[in-house]
C-alpha cells in the first residue's frame, strides 16, 4: 500500500509574490532567493505576505520589494545583476591549481588521505620534464586568476620542483599577465632556514596543520619514529612569521595560516586549540571535520565521530570564538567566515567546496606527480584507493580543451547543481550551501547523493541555521557588525609593508 506524507495547503496569492524559498529559525520565518537576500518575518507577517496582504506602510515593505520577495515594484534586471555576481565563478576556468610535488613524507598522521610513501620512494617524486608541462597546461586556463598550490606527501621534500615551477610560471607570465600566486601546504617538519628563506623571499604563500596543544597534535600527526613534532611545527611558524616581519611584510596579511583538522580527540578540547591560535597569533582557525578518504577510513573507528558529535563540537568552538571577540581578541572561524560572506555580502568567496556547482575541474584541477590530472585533490585521493573515476587527462596527452570538456567534469557539474538536486532546488540554504559530489560518492557511492542522508550537507544546513539564528537574537546589531568584519577579504599585495 502506497504511503502519503501529509503536507500544509498554504494560501497564497503567487501573483503578489516574487520567488522564494521558506524555513524556519527560531520562531521567524526566513525567506531566501537565488541572488543571496534573505528577510526574517513573523508568521503573522508570512501568512499577510503569502495572501498578497502587506501593505505599503509595512516596516518591512520596502526591503521585501528591494529583496524580490514582492511582486509589486519587483525589479527584475536589479535581481539578475545580483545573481551574476553572487555566480561570477562560473565560466571563469580552474584557478587553483594543485600540484604533487611528490608523494613522499616523513610523518604517519593517523587521518592523512594523501596517499603518502616511505622516504626512499625518490619514483613518487615529479620530474622537472612533467612539471615544466603542468605550468604550461595550468596558464592556460581562462581565468585571470591562477595559484599554484604545493601539496605531498610532504612537498618540500622536493624542492626543486617545487621552486622551478614557481620560477617557471612566472616567467610565463610576463606574457600571460595573470594575478599569479604560489602557496605551500606543509607540515613544517621537513623545514630548511635555506628553504624557508627562499620562500619569503619568493613570497609563497605557507599554510601548515596545527591540531591543538602538544599532546593532541602529536597524537594526531605522529613522526614515523614516533616522536613529537609539535615544537618543529611551532618553531618553524614563528620563524615565518618573523621573517615577515623583518622584510617589512603587514603581520596581518603575511603569517603562516593554520588548518586544524578534528579527531575524536579534539572534541573536548575546543577552548584549548583556539586559545593556542590566539597564543601564536593567527587570526583565523578553521575547523575542519575528517574526510572520508586514504588512511582515514581505516582509522575512522578510533578516531571517527557522528555528524552531531561534529557539529556540537563546532558550535561549542564557534561559541568560544564570538566570546573571545566580544573581549577584543581577533580571530576569525573559517567556515563561518565562507558562509557569512555569502550571507552578508554581494561576492561568493568562490570556496570550490561550498559552491553550485562546485569547482571539480571548472575551479580547480589537481596534477599528480606522474602528470596525471584529477578533477580535484579529492579526485586523485579516490584514485590512489583503486579508482581512476575522477582522472581526465594527462599532461603528456591532454589539452586544456580535453582537460575541461572531459564527460567527467560535466558530470560533476551536473551533480553539483543544486537547482537540479531533488531536496537542494526547494531548501532555503540553497544560496548558501554547496554539494561535493566526492564526498556523496565516497559516502554512498553515487556521485548523486541523497542529501538528506549526507553528512555534508547535515554540516552546511547546521552551520548555516546557528548563524542565522545569532543574527536573529542580535537585538542591538553588535553581532552582525562582528561578523561583517569576518567577511573582509584584502589581497596580500594590498599591504606589502607594515606601514601599508
Amino acid at each position: 500500500m502506497k504511503k502519503t506524507i501529509p503536507l500544509p495547503i498554504l494560501a497564497a496569492d503567487e501573483n503578489a509574490l516574487g520567488f522564494f524559498r521558506h524555513g524556519r529559525i527560531d520562531d521567524r520565518v526566513i525567506l531566501t532567493n537565488d541572488a543571496g537576500e534573505w528577510q526574517l518575518i513573523g508568521e503573522e507577517d508570512f501568512q499577510k505576505l503569502l495572501k498578497g496582504e502587506i501593505e505599503p506602510a509595512h516596516p518591512d515593505y520596502e526591503s521585501l520589494v528591494d529583496k524580490g520577495f514582492v511582486r509589486d515594484g519587483l525589479n527584475i534586471e536589479a535581481l539578475a545583476s545580483r545573481l551574476r555576481r553572487k555566480k561570477g565563478f562560473v565560466g571563469q576556468g580552474p584557478h587553483l591549481h594543485i600540484v604533487i610535488t611528490t608523494l613522499r613524507c616523513n610523518q604517519s598522521c593517523q587521518y592523512c588521505h594523501a596517499s603518502r610513501t616511505e622516504m626512499d620512494q625518490v619514483s613518487t617524486d615529479m620530474s622537472m620534464e612533467t612539471a615544466k608541462k603542468v605550468v604550461d597546461l595550468a596558464m592556460q586556463t581562462t581565468s585571470p586568476y591562477v595559484n599554484f598550490e604545493f601539496q605531498g606527501g610532504e612537498p618540500t621534500v622536493n624542492f626543486p620542483v617545487l621552486k622551478f615551477i614557481v620560477e617557471y610560471s612566472r616567467e610565463k607570465n610576463k606574457t600571460e599577465k595573470k594575478l599569479l600566486e604560489h602557496s605551500l601546504v606543509t607540515n613544517m617538519t621537513y623545514m630548511t632556514e635555506e628553504h624557508a628563506e627562499w620562500l619569503m623571499d619568493n613570497e609563497v604563500m605557507v599554510c601548515t596543520s596545527l591540531d591543538g596543544p602538544k599532546e593532541l597534535h602529536d597524537a594526531n600527526r605522529r613522526w614515523k619514529s614516533g616522536g613529537s613534532a609539535y615544537e618543529d611545527v611551532v618553531g618553524w611558524m614563528k620563524r615565518f612569521n618573523e621573517g615577515y616581519i623583518a622584510r617589512g611584510k603587514d603581520p596581518r596579511l603575511w603569517s603562516v595560516d593554520a588548518l586544524m583538522t578534528t579527531t575524536r580527540r579534539s572534541l573536548d578540547l575546543g577552548k584549548e586549540i583556539v586559545d593556542l591560535y590566539v597564543e601564536m597569533g593567527l587570526k583565523t582557525i578553521h575547523l575542519r571535520p575528517l574526510n572520508p578518504y586514504g588512511f582515514a577510513v581505516g582509522t575512522w573507528k578510533a578516531i571517527g565521530y557522528t555528524a552531531e558529535e561534529y557539529l556540537d563540537f563546532y558550535a561549542r568552538t564557534l561559541d568560544y570564538i564570538i566570546e573571545l571577540n566580544q573581549k577584543g581578541v581577533e580571530i576569525t572561524e573559517g567556515t563561518a567566515s565562507t558562509f557569512l560572506m555569502k550571507m552578508l555580502t554581494p561576492d561568493d568567496p568562490n570556496f570550490v567546496d561550498i559552491r553550485s556547482p562546485c569547482g571539480a575541474g571548472t575551479g580547480q584541477v589537481a596534477y599528480d606527480y606522474d602528470g596525471s590530472i584529477f578533477t580535484c585533490d579529492e579526485g586523485r585521493m579516490v584514485s590512489a584507493m583503486g579508482s581512476d573515476l575522477f582522472q581526465i587527462g594527462d599532461v603528456s596527452s591532454s589539452s586544456y580543451t580535453d582537460m575541461l570538456q572531459h564527460p567527467t567534469v560535466k558530470a560533476l557539474a551536473v551533480a553539483s547543481l543544486q537547482d537540479a538536486l531533488p531536496s537542494c532546488h526547494t531548501c532555503w540554504n540553497k544560496p548558501y550551501c554547496g554539494v561535493c559530489p566526492m564526498h556523496d560518492y565516497m559516502q554512498g557511492g553515487d556521485i548523486f547523493g541523497q542529501r538528506p542522508r549526507s553528512p555534508k550537507c547535515k554540516e552546511h544546513y547546521t552551520i548555516a541555521t546557528l548563524l542565522f539564528e545569532k543574527l536573529a537574537r542580535d537585538e542591538d546589531g553588535s553581532l552582525e557588525k562582528m561578523f561583517r568584519r569576518w567577511t573582509l577579504r584584502r589581497p596580500r599585495s594590498e599591504a606589502a609593508s607594515c606601514s601599508a
